[in-house]
């Protein structure tokens, strides 16, 4: 079954869809990459998720089919929009799979209301902004670590097909670079929140050095780590190959 709906939270109608059957356990609440698509994320490995459980697949203020409005844009907001969507849904409890921007997002959620939160998968994501190589922020941007023309064109059209505003694109990739390059990080204190299951997974070619994913790895109390050989840090969540068994496999843990 898939389910497209709007709650209404934090002044914005927040979309969102919802995938497989209600079964037993928690749902998993699915948060995309910055200036994509729910589906232009996960649609690699989102059949073989639902199978397994119900997926909430949530698009966030700005991207896909949510408005972005006038307030800012900001890692705190969306998790209040997330928290306020597990109100609106009824559901005390929850896991996690949040790529990129998402799992900036996962990780606002799990340190703010880590008793709503259960296992969390944080895939192509990092806790501070030194975890990126300094070519990806720098104003030349030139690395091969960053999107191919073809993945970007395939980002801009993914927008345009379901936005409610399609010549917004460009205005609001600007708009939210600082919530993501400007990472105010998370202090020692709110990552000792973080003592749920947690998987990270970085591709071998990411935006985030894997020392960083390693030394988060060694102070995370209950965390494993996965590095995906020949994969940038846009095709971490498409290696379905790679990603499907481990994600099934730490979910069902």
């Amino acid at each position: 079954m898939t389910q497209g709906a709007y709650a209404p939270v934090n002044g914005i109608d927040l979309y969102y869809e919802v995938h497989g059957a209600d079964r037993p356990g928690p749902p998993l609440i699915m948060l995309h990459g910055g200036v994509q698509t729910f589906h232009l994320s996960f649609d690699a490995v989102l059949p073989g998720l639902a199978a397994d459980r119900q997926v909430i697949g949530v698009e966030l203020q700005g991207h896909g089919h949510t408005v972005d409005g006038e307030r800012p844009f900001s890692i705190r907001q969306c998790a209040d929009d997330v928290v306020a969507l597990l109100d609106h849904l009824n559901l005390e409890r929850a896991d996690f799979f949040g790529y990129s921007l998402g799992g900036l997002v996962s990780t606002e959620v799990a340190t703010g209301h880590p008793e709503r939160v259960g296992r969390v998968v944080l895939a192509a994501s990092h806790f501070r902004p030194d975890a990126y190589y300094p070519e990806i922020t720098a104003p030349e941007q030139d690395s091969p670590r960053l999107p191919t023309e073809e993945q970007f064109a395939a980002m801009h059209r993914a927008y345009t097909e379901v936005a409610p505003d399609p010549d917004h694109f460009f205005a609001f990739l600007e708009k939210i670079q600082p919530a993501v390059h400007g990472l105010q990080p998370w202090t020692d204190g709110q990552l000792a929140q973080l003592t749920m299951p947690i998987l990270m997974i970085i591709g071998d070619t990411d935006f985030v050095r894997p020392e960083h994913a390693v030394e988060m790895h060694r102070r995370l109390p209950d965390s494993q780590l996965a590095i995906l050989p020949g994969t940038t840090h846009m095709e971490v969540a498409a290696r379905a190959d790679l990603v499907l068994p481990m994600v099934r496999a730490f979910l069902r843990r």
